[in-house]
């Protein structure tokens, strides 16, 4: 892919913005192919991959979580470390709504309302991610360390197995 070849979409403007290095990678999007497909296109570990998820708790307040792509996230114990009685998905209109992106191309970076972002603690054990870049099928791969310099975070501990 040449160097200009992929879209400039609002993380693309934080990243150039905060002068944060990155690789691009555009990749073949398949419906519902999920980290998995991803992992297969890009030829890299699922782990790797991060899944950006839109949640909300039960005071509406709307969150994201960041979790490995071979993990899911055990709302219960995500509700009882944020402090709150229930967490669940955000519906894919409310989603967009708040973050800018289409589902299936969200990204925690340049989201449309500032959001406070839970990372799953593992994940900063890797040197470098896979993340949307903020389109369908349009990943970036950054150090993990620009995630503590870029978002309002909090790390938890809520990754299950699948």
């Amino acid at each position: 892919m040449s160097k200009d070849n992929y879209p400039i979409t609002p993380a693309i403007r934080q990243f150039k913005d905060k002068k944060v290095s990155f690789m691009p990678f555009l990749y073949e999007y398949v419906e519902k192919g999920g980290t998995a497909q991803t992992a297969l296109e890009l030829n890299v570990q699922e782990h790797s991959i991060l899944k950006t998820l839109v949640m909300q708790d039960d005071n509406k307040n709307v969150f994201i979580v960041l979790m490995h792509g071979d993990l899911e996230v055990s709302t219960k114990e995500l509700a009882r470390q944020i402090g709150v009685k229930n967490v669940f998905p955000s519906d894919m209109n409310n989603a967009s709504k708040v973050t800018g992106y289409q589902f299936g191309g969200t990204s925690p970076f340049g989201t449309k309302k500032q959001m406070k972002v839970y990372i799953e603690k593992t994940i900063l054990d890797n040197d470098n991610i896979y993340i949307n870049g903020g389109k369908r099928g349009f990943i970036i791969n950054i150090k993990s360390k620009v995630l503590t310099d870029l978002l309002d975070f909090k790390l938890v501990e809520v990754g299950i197995k699948k």
